[in-house]
């Protein structure tokens, strides 16, 4: 699947999705003025719970699977919508994700049958633990 256009400003190719709508967008004024209006995720079912029920996310993006199994052991650790639309809306963190061996990393960790495995040692590259203190730095604020 090819670049899309941007569906704020229809003048540049999108680098981003709203991670509320799945929008997508070319940049944070453009997301600024998509945000002007309230936006909702597209029909699709997404679970949260204890490991101890098996819940599946129907994944909105034709690039991304279908069904994927979502646990979490602490619901307290979810974050919120604004915290994600922070995560977004950095301009470090973007940038960051342009660092090809990072997304690899990053895509490893996501695909791992082992991912808590994969996470502790990722923690040991200098990269990832950059990033990931730009991710904490984003939702702290």
């Amino acid at each position: 699947m090819g670049p899309k256009q941007c569906q704020i400003c229809n003048q540049a190719q999108s680098k981003y999705k709203c991670p509320s709508c799945l929008v997508p967008y070319c940049s944070l004024v453009c997301f600024k003025k998509h945000k002007e209006t309230p936006c909702a995720k597209p029909v699709s079912s997404l679970g949260i719970s204890s490991r101890n029920t098996d819940t599946r996310i129907q994944a909105a993006d034709p690039e991304l699977p279908q069904e994927r199994p979502l646990t979490v052991d602490d619901t307290n650790e979810v974050l919120l919508k604004p915290q994600l639309e922070s995560i977004a809306s950095s301009s470090e963190i973007c940038n960051a994700l342009k660092d090809e061996s990072l997304r690899k990393l990053i895509c490893a960790i996501d695909d791992a049958s082992d991912p808590d495995s994969e996470l502790e040692k990722a923690m040991g590259v200098e990269a990832f633990c950059i990033f990931t203190d730009k991710i904490l730095s984003a939702i702290d604020q």
